[in-house]
């Protein structure tokens, strides 16, 4: 199928976070700010992704209690930072079935090459694979499915997820080349799913820890120093970007300074996103200059940008009725969307249902 073909689908995006609970400021910049703008050009579905989050041992997601805590938790997060639940779809992935089903048949699409490839497995299994989970093996396949059982046209991607979505095309372009005739034959043209197309990030998509510039923002960081919690107050904001690591050297005028620099070029990328300017924009201000006054703009910045996001978090976390409320709402209408492709589906490869 080529690009072109791309056009026969309603163009629709789909995105989703796993509820591991402390979302951080590099959740909000490289993901949650992101489907904010998008939902301005795309009809948009977002989703809490809680499958995925019990791919890795309990200890990790903190079980039942914490997860449920952490999808809301998310969910939270979306509404707080701006995006519309009425004009777009928010739900938790556990209760639209059609993506555990839809996974199942990628299982048997998807070779085992081909996940044996996937990186992010290698990284989260660690040493001992295989102690790892079959889920935590399969995660990709799943993902796929999520994609593609909305048969969405486009997900924004960050570098850790490119090689996820390659594998969604392979899959999807495999089940439409398996199943060509049949898919001809319900009337369905010469593809049923689209080749899913990545929607390029901009500065600061991937955030660098506060402590080291050289590793990326993480909840599981021991110091809290290291990263600005959405639910953090401003005054907690504001003393976390004063410690934040800093180099001896005034910033440079251009972006090509930067490199070698990897504290400096983690805050100005910040900066860059949080005000919606370019690296080069902030550097044309703010180079030859010392980064106590970067810091200090940078910290008035985060401050009026986050500050009412994790405080409109925590009065939505405080009514879970309405959170709930949002989701179960957003999984009928992901579901109106999600069973006809999957009854299409069944009827393609030969099931009777």
């Amino acid at each position: 199928m080529t690009d072109e073909s791309r056009a026969t689908f309603e163009p629709r995006v789909f995105s989703g976070v796993q509820p591991t609970g402390n979302l951080h400021l590099g959740n909000y910049l490289g993901a949650i700010l992101r489907f904010v703008e998008m939902q301005k050009s795309f009809s948009c579905i977002y989703c809490v992704v809680d499958l995925h989050a019990i791919t890795q041992p309990v200890a990790v997601w903190g079980g039942p209690t914490q997860l449920a805590a952490n999808i809301r938790e998310v969910t939270a997060a979306f509404l707080a930072a701006g995006i519309d639940p009425v004009k777009h779809v928010v739900f938790n992935q556990s209760r639209v079935p059609e993506h555990a089903e839809l996974a199942w048949i990628f299982n048997c699409v998807a070779r085992m090459g081909w996940m044996e490839r996937m990186t992010q497995f290698k990284e989260k299994a660690g040493k001992d694979r295989e102690r790892a989970s079959l889920g935590l093996f399969a995660y990709p396949t799943l993902m796929a499915a999520d994609i593609l059982v909305y048969r969405a046209t486009h997900v924004p991607v960050g570098e850790d997820q490119k090689q996820h979505l390659e594998l969604t095309r392979d899959i999807a372009q495999k089940f439409n080349n398996d199943f060509a005739e049949s898919i001809r034959a319900h009337g369905f043209g010469d593809a049923f799913f689209p080749l899913t197309a990545p929607l390029i990030q901009g500065p600061a998509t991937r955030v660098m820890s506060l402590r080291d510039g050289t590793k990326k923002m993480s909840k599981s960081d021991p110091s809290d120093l290291s990263r600005i919690n959405l639910t953090d107050d401003r005054d907690t904001i504001a003393a976390k970007l004063r410690k934040a690591k800093t180099d001896p050297e005034p910033l440079p005028s251009e972006v090509e300074g930067l490199t070698g620099r990897p504290e400096a070029q983690n805050l100005v990328g910040i900066y860059a996103a949080l005000s919606g300017r370019t690296t080069a924009d902030v550097l044309g201000q703010f180079g030859g200059g010392q980064f106590s006054a970067f810091k200090a703009a940078l910290t008035e910045l985060a401050v009026d940008q986050l500050g009412p996001v994790g405080a409109e978090m925590k009065r939505l976390m405080d009514d879970t009725a309405y959170i709930d409320g949002v989701l179960e709402d957003g999984a009928e209408r992901a579901s109106a969307i999600a069973r006809p492709v999957m009854d299409a589906v069944k009827d393609i490869v030969g099931f009777i249902h």
